[in-house]
């Protein structure tokens, strides 16, 4: 197997990654609280997994991925009592949205969805676990997470307690031993929903929830737990404590621990209060689905991510430029050729290819990984248009080693799939106005075909005549 290396937030480095089991990966990611449209800080950890999960099937591991919904949250109580529906339909129709969503990003399901609700047996039995070994304590029918009987508190975060005391916004209960101690079971109040259990009705807290999903799915020690950076304190800090305590041992739980950075809008915080929150769907209106994802990776998935229209531009205009590659490569592989004229091409794509691997194997770098991608597709441009336009003899043997190459990078990053009917409403414009343009010619009606083809060069759209029809491209 190739070696890979991570930055693993718990050490704070860049680690070899060496798996639980040979051959295989198991990966947990914190998914959504369904109470809202998906924005784009939920979409970058889920194309950033997305991606590293592809990148370790193509190295040739087993891939067992997790991705959990929160469906039992204050949020979606909330929300079901100000729509005036349960809390189990503001959920549905949440998931329903959010994989539509991550359906037009590209985004693969993952092998299990599991949700809270359908968990509870597993998290109350984790839950007394806690309590029968003196981790958790009992008052009113709460049930909390004593912070202090666990001694590695703090070592995800690099946090001590009192630092964390002095810094922290928690809410006062006077009935916690230490006001950093957190619910782990919350007694019931009217119009919640919950659940019996030997402390009474009640529903669970958020941070249980993920740490009995994840043992329930990948086991006592499993490979990866990945999320955002705003997850490692306090909710990754308290799924480790509340994991190991329960398992009885530090070796217990995930191994690797990976967090995607911010996104900033024009480089202030993304929040709703400020007027700067972009859902999913907003984007999906003007843009389609991968260039979003494109955008995503276009920058290394730990540093910040500056999202504003005219970056969604620029990677748009940077996917057009291998779509043009691939659809070039799709025409010259319709032809036949037992030439030698693409063995230096084939030779450079092979070179391109290991060379975007070793990037995505230094900490999943896909920002530097991208950039073989668009070496090899200036290759493919630059012999598409010696064999059409030079009459240089086509290689089909060595065009095809080629084109592989860059279908393989492609696959990784996952573009190339999107289907026609994904195309934003301003491709299908831009289509619309490229048939007319051919209906026109094709009635002599040179003007109006004119006047189209400068309409489209003002938007910065550049139309090619070839012998298979009209291509448009932005410049």
């Amino acid at each position: 197997m190739r070696t890979i290396q991570v930055y693993n937030t718990l050490t704070r480095k860049k680690e070899v990654f060496k798996p639980i089991e040979d051959g295989k990966v198991g990966i947990y990611v914190c998914g959504v609280t369904p109470y809202n449209d998906p924005h784009i800080g939920n979409a970058r950890p889920f194309v950033t997994w997305d991606t590293i999960r592809r990148f370790f099937a193509k190295c040739g591991y087993e891939v067992h991925y997790i991705q959990n919904f929160t469906d039992v949250d204050d949020k979606i109580i909330r929300v079901s009592h100000e729509q005036g529906k349960t809390w189990k339909e503001v959920a549905d129709h949440n998931i329903d949205v959010y994989f539509q969503s991550m359906d037009a990003l590209n985004v693969r399901r993952a092998d299990v969805y599991p949700r809270v609700s359908d968990t509870i047996p597993e998290i109350i039995e984790m839950v007394q676990g806690l309590v029968d070994k003196g981790y958790a304590y009992v008052v009113d029918g709460d049930v909390f997470y004593s912070v202090e009987k666990f001694k590695g508190y703090g070592k995800l975060s690099g946090r001590s307690l009192d630092d964390m005391m002095a810094g922290a916004r928690v809410e006062v209960d006077e009935r916690k031993q230490n006001p950093m101690d957190f619910a782990v079971w919350k007694s019931a109040k009217p119009g919640e929903p919950f659940w019996e259990s030997p402390w009474g009705n009640g529903r669970p807290g958020w941070h249980i929830e993920c740490s009995a999903m994840s043992l329930k799915y990948l086991g006592r020690t499993f490979d990866f737990h990945g999320g955002g950076s705003d997850l490692i304190f306090p909710h990754h800090e308290n799924e480790i404590a509340q994991s190991q305590a329960f398992c009885g041992s530090e070796d217990c739980f995930a191994h690797y621990w990976v967090h995607n950075g911010f996104i900033t809008i024009h480089e202030e915080k993304m929040s709703k209060s400020l007027g700067n929150f972009f859902t999913v769907a907003d984007i999906l209106k003007k843009y389609p689905g991968e260039v979003l994802r494109f955008f995503i990776l276009q920058t290394h998935y730990r540093s910040p991510l500056d999202f504003s229209d005219e970056r969604l531009k620029d990677a748009q205009a940077g996917l057009m430029r291998l779509e043009n590659a691939r659809r070039n490569a799709e025409e010259l592989s319709a032809k036949d050729g037992a030439a030698d004229t693409a063995k230096a091409l084939a030779e450079a794509a092979l070179s391109a290819k290991e060379s975007f691997y070793t990037a995505m194997a230094d900490d999943f770098n896909t920002a530097l990984a991208v950039s073989y991608l668009f070496a090899v597709a200036k290759d493919i441009n630059v012999y598409y248009n010696e064999v059409v336009n030079q009459g240089t003899a086509f290689d089909k043997e060595n065009f095809g080693k080629a084109k592989d190459a860059f279908y393989d990078m492609a696959e990784i990053i996952g573009i190339f799939e999107a289907k026609a009917e994904e195309k934003s409403d301003e491709d299908a414009e831009i289509d619309a106005l490229v048939e007319e343009r051919l209906a026109a010619r094709k009635e002599k009606n040179w003007a109006r075909a004119d006047e189209i083809r400068d309409l489209l060069k003002a938007r910065g759209i550049v139309l090619k005549d070839t012998a298979e029809g009209t291509r448009w491209e932005r410049a």
